[in-house]
């Protein structure tokens, strides 16, 4: 049995269909970057995202490992500057997508209800080679895997927010520090 870093993000294993991939050999920082961009989306149009970054539809943007990646007029939308077609990361990540999706399946959670809850991505070692260069040295040359963890969760049914007298007292001492709410509530005990 795998422990799952995003174990603490399942809260209810009913609800939720996981599948995790290890030493997967592309990039690490552009699969963190594409899993940022696919948190939160419904799984069919996470699908139908990933199939527009391969066609270069739609782009990925770049906001953490951003140094060297080029601007694109795409990235306009994601309010970023910096993009790319990461088309190996998008590959790997959506046969994990669909994955997660069977085992979904296997529990018998409905497909459509189905979001991306959280991915993870971790660094995984490092392969080493070498490359030979000029005047008889030799440099490293290194590939740069990841693991990817991916946790689909059923969309729970929203409730209604309550309108109960503590909801609007608390929302009366919004403005206020630890120190001067405790204050109030020993007033409010006292009277």
């Amino acid at each position: 049995m795998v422990r799952y870093a995003a174990a603490a993000v399942a809260t209810n294993p009913e609800k939720t269909s996981r599948a995790r991939g290890e030493y997967l050999r592309t990039h690490f920082k552009n699969m963190r970057e594409v899993a940022a961009a696919l948190t939160g989306l419904k799984l069919t149009k996470a699908y139908a995202y990933l199939g527009d970054v391969a066609e270069h539809k739609q782009i990925i943007p770049f906001r953490r490992f951003a140094g060297g990646v080029g601007r694109a007029s795409q990235a306009k939308q994601f309010k970023a500057t910096q993009g790319r077609w990461p088309e190996k990361s998008v590959k790997f990540i959506s046969r994990l997508l669909k994955n997660a999706e069977s085992n979904a399946d296997a529990k018998n959670l409905e497909l459509e209800d189905l979001y991306i809850k959280s991915i993870v991505v971790q660094q995984a070692p490092k392969t080493r080679r070498r490359t030979y260069r000029a005047h008889g040295r030799i440099n490293p040359y290194q590939g740069h895997p990841c693991h990817v963890e991916i946790i689909l969760s059923a969309s729970d049914a929203e409730v209604e927010r309550a309108k109960d007298k503590d909801v609007v007292a608390k929302s009366s001492l919004s403005g206020l520090n630890r120190r001067q709410v405790a204050r109030r509530r020993i007033e409010a005990a006292r009277t």
